[in-house]
């Protein structure tokens, strides 16, 4: 009976083994995801004494059962006794932050960094920091990456001598023969510079000192370095130790790097600057972002790349925000405005587009005069442009200027310019502007919609081109959802059914497609009183395909009816055109009773 339960025991162990070595990679992923459970069978001594060294030593070369066992180990702490034995799960994910799969790496990171945090003092001392020795100073460019992702987590808890020892380690890390090491240190900067003043209530560090003498001229060297892709990581560290320095700190030892990084050579580098220039605005002051950021700013606006003036353009708004307050009103017309002339016609419609995102946005910031005299001209400018994106942004953004000019002024500027898009030859420029009207009537509010372009939505659904004339009824849907159901009997229906008396019966189609699409916003009451009688009269209509659109209009209209109008009106009507002599029209009858039956 001892032998049995002996071998019941080694039952999950042996299933392992067996799955991790089958050719299957879905049958390994599944036993690293059961590695929970094996462990609760096994209990906490065996998992430490036999599942933890056999994982260690039979890692497989698949990388997705690598990364499943790596997320799993992270998690193993109370599996294998809680934080005193913790350090036993760190050689198998010592081996699996050396593979070569970046992926694998990484979470095998992470899951050192979990247990790291669960580790006492002492055994962080004991274990973790030769780990880390031994990663930074490994023969594989891997096993010196992965080590990066580790200082920040052990360097607040351990005492001075072990400090200066890891401040050395990644000072090596950062001038290391290989640009893949070079780039995990240029990446894990920011993050190391915040332990040295970490605020936090177990850990506090302050070693202002250190940043400046130690991690300072890494910045310099890293910003500076040969490969573009290791010099476009350190913009972001620049940002997060700008943000630990004082100001006067940031202007003696950050201005160089920042000048360095915006006349970069490499436009990946300009790039990222631009990205995260609001950020280091916030973190360097007011001082350094006139002296510096400004002309800087303006450079990135002029950059040859299409790319780096895209991603600065959309910052402007709040780098604008961000500028001192006495000083906001002039940097911005004389440093920003000029160069946002000439983004108005860039030649690229990215640039175009995040231009049109923010500029309503300068409005409130610059007042009413500066908006009128010299935004709305550019506003002008960029409704008429040949890309959708840039005038839909314009458009989106209206209430912006609304706000700040009021709806005459508006009214006067830009609303002729809609109209005169609205009433394009083109039709594609006509189809642009009707989809984004629902959007500007939301924002005018109804009076002003019923004043100025009311006329304008009826007139597009006498359109000469199809596409305008479909585009127009859905466009009236959207309306009514806006405005509401009464607005629609006093402003739209009326209109609506006029059409049905028109001598050309497209228009009195129209009618119809106009009543499909209204039929989801009106109650059933509404289309009994309201539409049913013209639907009655176009079913009696001479041209086939008026007939057998009613037909096909019945299907959805039918569904919104009580079931007196329904029995009495709409169902004898249905029967009568099933006798057409139309086949069509014979079809649709047809398919409709089937659907209301």
């Amino acid at each position: 009976m001892a032998d049995e339960a002996g071998d019941d025991s080694l039952y999950p162990i042996a299933v392992l083994i067996d799955e991790l070595r089958n050719e299957d990679v879905q049958l390994q992923l599944n036993s690293m995801k059961k590695l929970t459970t094996i462990a609760l069978a096994l209990g906490v001594e065996r998992t430490r004494s036999e599942l933890i060294p056999f994982l260690t030593d039979s890692m497989c070369d698949e990388d997705e059962v690598l990364l499943a066992l790596a997320e799993q180990l992270g998690k193993f702490t109370p599996l294998v006794g809680g934080q005193a034995f913790a350090n036993v799960l760190l050689p198998p994910l010592e081996n699996l932050a050396t593979v070569e799969e970046t992926v694998v790496r990484d979470k095998a990171v992470d899951s050192l960094k979990t247990i790291a945090q669960r580790h006492s003092n002492a055994d962080l001392e004991t274990y973790m920091i030769p780990l880390i020795k031994r990663l930074a100073t490994g023969d594989w460019f891997t096993s010196r990456t992965s080590a990066c992702g580790l200082f920040s987590v052990v360097y607040p808890r351990v005492n001075a001598t072990l400090k200066q020892e890891l401040r050395t380690l990644y000072n090596n890390l950062c001038g290391d023969d290989t640009p893949m090491v070079r780039r995990a240190a240029a990446s894990k900067l920011g993050e190391f510079a915040k332990t040295l003043l970490s605020s936090e209530y177990k850990f506090k560090v302050v070693e202002k000192p250190q940043v400046i003498s130690d991690l300072i001229p890494l910045l310099h060297n890293l910003g500076s370095d040969e490969q573009d892709s290791v010099r476009l990581l350190s913009v972001e560290g620049c940002v997060t130790i700008a943000g630990l320095l004082s100001e006067a700190e940031c202007e003696q030892h950050l201005m160089k790097s920042i000048k360095e990084a915006a006349g970069d050579k490499s436009w990946r580098v300009r790039y990222m600057l631009a990205d995260k220039f609001t950020s280091l605005q916030q973190a360097v002051g007011p001082k350094i972002t006139i002296a510096l950021l400004v002309p800087s700013f303006q450079g990135l606006l002029k950059d040859s790349e299409a790319e780096v003036r895209a991603a600065v353009a959309s910052k402007i708004k709040e780098f604008s925000e961000g500028l001192p307050k006495e000083k906001r009103e002039a940097v911005i017309m004389q440093n920003i405005l000029p160069q946002i002339q000439e983004l108005v016609t860039d030649a690229n419609p990215h640039v175009k587009s995040a231009l049109a995102s923010v500029i309503m946005g300068l409005s409130p910031i610059v007042g009413k005069d500066n908006t009128i005299e010299h935004l709305l001209p550019l506003f002008l400018v960029q409704l008429k442009d040949e890309c959708p994106d840039v005038r839909l942004n314009i458009i989106s953004n209206i209430d912006c200027v609304n706000a700040v000019i009021g709806i005459q002024q508006l009214s006067q500027s830009l609303l002729p310019a809609i109209v005169e898009l609205a009433e394009d030859g083109k039709w594609r420029v006509r189809l642009a502007i009707i989809e984004h009207m629902p959007l500007l009537a939301s924002q005018l509010g109804q009076q002003f919609f019923n004043d100025k372009l009311n006329d304008l939505c009826m007139q597009w659904l006498v359109d000469h081109v199809f596409a305008i004339r479909e585009a127009a009824t859905t466009n009236i849907r959207k309306l009514v959802e806006t405005f509401g159901v009464q607005w629609a009997r006093e402003k739209v229906i009326s209109k609506v059914l006029q059409l049905a008396e028109d001598q050309n019966y497209l228009r009195r189609m129209t009618t119809i497609f106009c009543v499909n699409e209204l039929s989801s916003v009106l109650g059933g009451e509404q289309i009994s009183k309201l539409i049913l009688p013209t639907l009655m009269r176009l079913s009696k209509d001479k041209v086939p395909n008026v007939r057998f659109n009613v037909c096909k209009c019945m299907e959805k209209v039918g569904l919104r009816l009580d079931g007196t109008s329904l029995t009495t009106e709409v169902k004898p009507m249905l029967k009568r055109l099933s006798q057409d002599p139309d086949i069509d029209v014979k079809f649709f009858a047809e398919r409709a009773l089937l659907v209301l039956n």
